[in-house]
C-alpha cells in the first residue's frame, strides 16, 4: 500500500506540474508569469504586402505596397496576447528586385534586431523566399528563432492567407520551439526547414514542399505541433553550430559571381561559354538525372575549368532533401 501511494504521489505531481499548479497544490501561491516574448517583424514587400485591384483580384494586384507596420496592426488586438512586436520596414518590393549587398544588409539587420528580440519575422515574396530563407541560414549568428512568411494572396482580398501565415509567424518566432534551427519558413500552418524547402506551386496555397522528408511541423491555431528538426539542432549551444560564413569577417567588396546553366537535349556551349566570358567565378550546372550535361556544354564545361572557372555540377532532378546531394566541384588555378 506504501508503494502505491508513493506512485499515486508521484502521478499528482506530474499532472500538477503539466497542469501548471504546483505552486497552488504547495500553498495557494499564484503562479509566476511569464515575460510576453518579444518579436520584430521586418518587411520586406512580396504579395504578402499586396494591394487587389478588387477584393477578388486573386491575382490582379500590386506587390510591396502595404508598410510592414499596418499588416501587424490589422493582426491587433489578437497578437498582443502572444507577443510584444515591434516593425522595421527594410524594404517594399518585389522579391526578385533584392540584390546580394541587400541581402547583406538584411542579415546585419536581422542579427540587431535578435538582440534585443527573442525572435525576427521576415516577410517577402515568395518566388525567392526559398533563396532569402537559406540566405539567412548561413550567415546570421544568432540561434534565435528566424522565420520567414509570406503569402500567395495579396492582403487585400477575399480568403487572402496573408493575416494567417504572419499571425502564425510571429507565434512560431515568439514560442521558441525553433530555437536552434537555424532559419525556418512558415505558410499555408506548415513548417519548412530553409534548406530543404522549394516552392512548387505557382498559384495554390500550399505551394512550399520540402520534397520527401516532409514538413517540420505544423501550426493548429494555438498548438505548435514540432515533429522533427534540422540536424544543425545536434550543435545547439556548441561553436559548430554556427555556419563559416560570418558576413563581419567577409570582405565588403562584391562576392564573387556565380551563374546556373540549365542543361537539356541537345544544349549548346553557348550559356557556359557566356558567362565564363562575362567573368563569372563559378558555375552552376542543372544536369539531367545524376547531372548530367550534352556534349558541348561538356566541353563548354572542361575549357572554363581551364581557364580558372569553378563548375560545380548538380541535378535538375531535384532529388529529395533526406538524400546526399549529387554534387561535385572541380576547379583549375587561374593563370
Amino acid at each position: 500500500m506504501a508503494q502505491l501511494a508513493r506512485r499515486s504521489g508521484v502521478l499528482i505531481t506530474l499532472v500538477a506540474l503539466a497542469l501548471g499548479s504546483t505552486a497552488s497544490l504547495a500553498g495557494g501561491a499564484e503562479p509566476i508569469p511569464r515575460p510576453t516574448p518579444k518579436v520584430a517583424v521586418i518587411g520586406t514587400g512580396g504579395t504578402i504586402a499586396g494591394v487587389s485591384r478588387t477584393k477578388v483580384s486573386f491575382d490582379d494586384y500590386q506587390a510591396g505596397k502595404l508598410p510592414v507596420s499596418r499588416l501587424v496592426n490589422d493582426l491587433r488586438p489578437e497578437v498582443n496576447r502572444i507577443a510584444g512586436v515591434t516593425t522595421q520596414q527594410f524594404g517594399n518590393k518585389d522579391s526578385n528586385n533584392y540584390t546580394i549587398p541587400e541581402y547583406r544588409r538584411l542579415t546585419a539587420a536581422v542579427d540587431h534586431a535578435l538582440k534585443f528580440n527573442d525572435g525576427v519575422v521576415v516577410t517577402t515574396g515568395t518566388d525567392t523566399m526559398e533563396e532569402f530563407a537559406y540566405w539567412l541560414d548561413l550567415t546570421v549568428r544568432s540561434d534565435k528563432p528566424v522565420v520567414l512568411t509570406g503569402a500567395m494572396r495579396p492582403w487585400t482580398v477575399v480568403g487572402s492567407d496573408a493575416p494567417a501565415n504572419l499571425y502564425n509567424a510571429i507565434h512560431l518566432a515568439a514560442s521558441g520551439r525553433t530555437t536552434c534551427f537555424g532559419t525556418v519558413v512558415m505558410l499555408n500552418d506548415q513548417i519548412h526547414a530553409a534548406r530543404e524547402v522549394r516552392k512548387s506551386d505557382t498559384l495554390r496555397l500550399n505551394a512550399f514542399s520540402s520534397g520527401s522528408s516532409g514538413e517540420l511541423g505544423v501550426i493548429d491555431q494555438n498548438h505548435i505541433r514540432v515533429n522533427r528538426a534540422p540536424a544543425r539542432v545536434e550543435q545547439c549551444g556548441k561553436p559548430g553550430w554556427k555556419t563559416p560564413f560570418d558576413l563581419d569577417r567577409i570582405a565588403r567588396r562584391p562576392l564573387p559571381k556565380v551563374d546556373i546553366a540549365y542543361s537539356y537535349q541537345g544544349a549548346g556551349p553557348q550559356a557556359i561559354k557566356a558567362f565564363a566570358d562575362a567573368g563569372a567565378a563559378g558555375i552552376v550546372t542543372a544536369g539531367s538525372g545524376a547531372g548530367g550535361l550534352s556534349p558541348a556544354m561538356t566541353e563548354a564545361r572542361d575549357d572554363a575549368v581551364k581557364n580558372g572557372v569553378v563548375m560545380v555540377s548538380a541535378s535538375r532532378a531535384a532529388p529529395a532533401p533526406s538524400t546526399t546531394p549529387m554534387c561535385a566541384a572541380s576547379s583549375a588555378p587561374r593563370a
